[in-house]
């Protein structure tokens, strides 16, 4: 079996990569970068989203394995004191893996016939820098609504979780291959009429995002962040492909949204 490592650069992320590498080693796993079987990240779920980008091209071929140096994350099963048995996993690795749906970003450029295209793990969001966003949102090509407001995010179910939940959007089971679209800061009045609330589009469905004026975007893919110009339109649908995690020991999705946002398990008492 092939095994990549990768890292933060905070110093107990260093540590802990190097002595994963020995116990790989050690135990006749081999060390590849370029080719891997398994990916496994040391650090927390951004790390796991910068490996998840290194490696999209290979996402038919790997598997991911997240190493939380702090605690459980929503991609990372295994906590920094439990690199051995990890490595015992992956010496009897079967190769059972589970998936979650990813998002496919289309985004055309005026004067560019070709889309650009990407992959998001969690969402993308669309913002206007320098004044109010008005866009034109069509679903499945149909006209829903003109948007006016801060920007728009467009996440995954797993993604829900993220910057999906903190502008009001609903939390979904990555089991639900939908979309879900959250505005951010949306105006809404008499004369500017939009439905206000975050809209879950299914899977043979599509959102198409046309803004009106085509300067001054911040367009972000997870942590990605890059200025836009000469936007023309963005379409967002859930992509063919899909992210594997090696399931030696994968944690329940509702579990994580409990450790994470309520934390009574720890504290509950029979």
């Amino acid at each position: 079996m092939r095994i990549a490592v990768v890292n933060n650069n905070v110093e107990q992320s260093l540590k802990l990569a190097e002595q994963f590498r020995i116990l790989c080693l050690q135990n006749n796993l081999l060390l590849d970068d370029k080719n891997p079987d398994v990916v496994v990240t040391i650090g927390g779920d951004g790390t796991l989203l910068s490996a998840f980008h290194r490696y999209a091209h290979m996402l038919d071929q790997v598997r991911f394995v997240g190493v939380h140096t702090g605690h459980l994350g929503f991609y990372t099963d295994w906590r920094d004191y439990e690199l051995e048995d990890l490595v015992i996993s992956l010496l009897h690795d079967e190769g059972e893996s589970v998936s979650y749906p990813l998002l496919d970003v289309k985004v055309t450029y005026q004067g560019q016939k070709e889309s650009s295209h990407f992959l998001s793990l969690n969402e993308s969001t669309m913002k206007r820098i320098d004044g109010t966003m008005v866009c034109d949102v069509f679903i499945k090509d149909e006209l829903f609504e003109r948007f006016r407001g801060d920007g728009m995010c467009i996440s995954t179910p797993t993604g829900s979780t993220g910057y999906n939940k903190s502008v009001g959007g609903a939390v979904i089971h990555p089991r639900l291959e939908a979309l879900q679209l959250t505005e951010i800061a949306p105006i809404n009045n008499r004369v500017f009429r939009i439905l206000g609330s975050p809209l879950i589009v299914a899977r043979d469905e599509w959102i198409r995002i046309k803004p009106l004026t085509t300067e001054g975007f911040v367009l972000t893919i997870d942590q990605l962040t890059s200025s836009e110009k000469n936007i023309t339109e963005l379409n967002y649908c859930i992509a063919k492909e899909r992210i594997h995690f090696a399931r030696y020991r994968h944690t329940h999705f509702w579990s994580r949204v409990e450790d994470a946002f309520i934390g009574a398990k720890k504290n509950y008492e029979v």
